[in-house]
């Protein structure tokens, strides 16, 4: 239940199948770099709602949830699920704190594979995501976003992770859509909306 859940909500798919995405130069992709990096310098919190789709091969229809982002730097995450059902998970202290519909448990995260993808998306709000030594990455655009393609380099992650793509509007800093292959073949598209950044969030967002 933790995999399928936490992969659920940060391994994300390739969502734009009807653009044509091409590889920047190497000027485009220091540019991109410079900005998110310098910009995101900035952000102390930030807060989304999203609407998560995910592509199962054994499930006929895709499965459709809906909830809530907090992230408070440098490395406090809150993932809180609302419809169709209340589920939570907040990645603090090297750990992962899980709310199962009132079932409340913890995971030890440092090491673990689920600890380098909270780095990864807590580094999409800093910059720092471009020098993780976990990933390669490749740069992207087309006619509205640049994207960054994280391919794992290790074969332990490579056993859950075939790719995540982050996904920035042109002109913005902060992700827009994650998405993520899974080594299965499995896709999960997680659409942000309503983001705020440096607003003050309840204590109670990094709490079960």
């Amino acid at each position: 239940m933790i995999k399928n859940i936490a992969f659920g909500a940060f391994l994300l798919v390739s969502g734009f199948f009807f653009a044509q995405n091409t590889a920047m130069t190497g000027a485009e992709a220091k540019a991109f770099m410079t900005k998110v990096s310098s910009e995101t310098k900035e952000i102390k919190t930030l807060q989304s709602d999203f609407t998560q789709t995910k592509k199962m091969d054994f499930l006929d229809k895709n499965i459709v949830t809906y909830g809530r982002m907090s992230l408070k730097t440098p490395s406090i995450l809150s993932w809180k699920y609302t419809k169709p059902y209340q589920y939570s998970i907040i990645f603090k202290d090297n750990k992962i704190f899980i709310n199962d519909q009132g079932k409340k448990s913890s995971v030890d995260a440092k090491s673990k594979t689920f600890e380098k993808i909270n780095k990864l998306i807590v580094g999409s709000s800093n910059g720092q995501m471009f020098n993780d030594p976990e990933f390669s990455v490749a740069y992207l655009k087309n006619g509205n976003y640049n994207i960054a393609k994280f391919t794992p380099k290790s074969a332990q992650l490579l056993k859950y992770i075939k790719q995540i793509e982050l996904s920035f509007p042109k002109g913005q800093s902060t992700v827009s859509q994650v998405n993520m292959t899974e080594a299965s073949g499995d896709t999960t598209n997680i659409v942000f909306k309503n983001t705020k950044i440096n607003a003050p969030i309840a204590a109670s967002e990094f709490s079960l």
